[in-house]
């Protein structure tokens, strides 16, 4: 029974490292800091998608199912509402690639986001002069009369 307790809860963790590296940059928002773990969880996705391998995380799960009697993936409750999320039966190489896609592509508009409103929020109330966006050799040329 421990081992399938354990099973599940690699799959909760699974679900919410998922969760994480589609979305974790919405955090981001809120708590910086958090980019510094969110940044290599999304690599890690979109690494394991494009390449084509597993997460090592599926077969522990399916080592702890196997050591607690039952079958990887039984019709527990976790198994019923989860797993067919992480595991859908038509994945082919061609569905892992649009899913790693997926993953750079929510980053990247989110990280833009972030970085655009951060920047538009240090400007704010600036003269060009004042935010450096002015040219300053164009500043120090005289203009003809």
């Amino acid at each position: 029974m421990a081992y399938n307790l354990l099973a599940d809860l690699v799959v909760i963790v699974h679900f919410l490292f998922v969760l994480f590296s589609l979305l974790g940059a919405l955090l981001v928002i809120r708590w910086r800091k958090i980019m510094w773990l969110h940044l290599p969880a999304a690599f890690w996705a979109a690494a394991v998608e494009f390449s084509g391998k597993i997460c090592p995380l599926t077969p522990l799960e399916n080592w702890l199912r196997i050591q607690g009697g039952g079958a990887a993936y039984s019709g527990d409750f976790i198994g019923q509402y989860l797993l067919w999320l992480l595991y859908p039966s038509g994945l082919t190489r061609g569905v892992q690639i649009i899913l790693g896609a997926i993953v750079v592509g929510v980053n990247i508009g989110i990280y833009a986001y972030l970085f655009s409103t951060n920047l538009r929020k240090r400007n704010v109330g600036k003269t060009a002069m004042e935010n450096n966006s002015f040219n300053t050799k164009a500043r120090k040329k005289k203009l003809p009369k």
